[in-house]
């Protein structure tokens, strides 16, 4: 029994690198150009859009009124396989097309349909996995909010609306959530023979 693969990490900047990367119009050396049409979209973009300005169209159309800063994470890039050979056998198996359509489904009810603004299939390197982008859109108080005792006559600020949307990978990322991903997803992976890796490994 293999493990599951499950990689995430913050997006800087524009995050070029990663969407040439992703959309291949650079091709790294690990990569078999003559697969590269075996590569596949599992999640369409907005009309003529790429990765990068699909990042920006869901935080623009997310009705989020707080201010973004201009060293906020904007998105979350997450690598999703298993172990090679497992893989492998997932594919002689004809399953690949089963798992990609697992994988949305546990990435959508994970991170919220609507901040799943990618998901690319490549079959051009030694082992099949999905590059998926997720803007990291949350509700509810900030996990860091700490209620801070009233002083007579200090003047009292008006509290924004906890539960409008905000953008804010650290919520997404914190060390609990981390570890309940990697639970989940080997969950949804187990019928592929693929399980969790060690714990805190």
């Amino acid at each position: 029994m293999g493990f599951v693969v499950l990689h995430m990490e913050k997006s800087h900047g524009t995050d070029a690198g990663t969407t040439a990367h992703i959309e291949r119009t650079v091709i790294p050396s690990n990569a078999d150009p003559t697969r590269t049409h075996l590569n596949k979209e599992l999640v369409e973009l907005p009309d003529g859009m790429n990765h990068t300005q699909a990042i920006q169209h869901r935080i623009y159309n997310a009705g989020i009124t707080r201010k973004i800063g201009t060293n906020q994470v904007r998105a979350l890039r997450i690598m999703l396989s298993g172990t090679p050979e497992d893989m492998q056998r997932v594919e002689a198996a004809g399953k690949l097309d089963q798992w990609c359509e697992d994988n949305l489904d546990w990435l959508r009810k994970t991170y919220g349909a609507d901040n799943v603004v990618s998901a690319v299939l490549h079959m051009d390197e030694k082992t099949p996995h999905i590059h998926a982008t997720v803007v990291p859109i949350v509700t509810g108080e900030r996990r860091k909010a700490q209620a801070k005792p009233t002083e007579p006559g200090k003047k009292q600020y008006r509290k924004k609306n906890a539960n409008a949307p905000r953008l804010c990978a650290d919520d997404v990322m914190s060390r609990p959530k981390l570890k309940e991903y990697q639970d989940t997803y080997a969950e949804a992976m187990a019928k592929y023979g693929l399980q969790r890796g060690i714990d805190g490994s």
